[in-house]
């Protein structure tokens, strides 16, 4: 079973989200069963999360896409929330580093990425 960790970043991104949309708690752990463990534990690849590359690191950082947020009444996993986070595999953990509206911002916060990969312990 994945255990699951945030950053306190990640946490401060969440908290502005939800005041936004309201659902968003429950649409994160409808996230984790059908996209995060569905890929992580079965190996079933639906298509919601990409691996970030680029990154010169060992960790492996992921992009996950398809987010169905119930505050966004039409748009399906086609929302616009992304979650950047890390999977450890050794340890069967993932760690939320970042969360983020499209219509805020386009692309995740490489900077905040770096410093995360510079800052994890091994």
């Amino acid at each position: 079973m994945i255990s699951y960790k945030e950053t306190d970043e990640y946490k401060k991104d969440f908290k502005k989200l939800l005041k936004r949309f309201g659902t968003l708690e429950d649409d994160l752990e409808t996230a984790k069963t059908n996209a995060l463990e569905l890929l992580h534990e079965k190996n079933i690849d639906n298509r919601s999360s990409v691996q970030i590359t680029g990154l010169n690191s060992d960790k492996s950082i992921y992009k996950l896409r398809k987010f169905a947020c119930k505050s966004l009444k039409g748009s399906g996993v086609m929302s616009g929330i992304r979650i950047i986070y890390e999977f450890n595999m050794a340890a069967s953990e993932i760690t939320f580093i970042e969360i983020y509206y499209k219509g805020d911002k386009e692309n995740e916060d490489r900077d905040r990425l770096k410093n995360y990969l510079d800052n994890v312990q091994t």
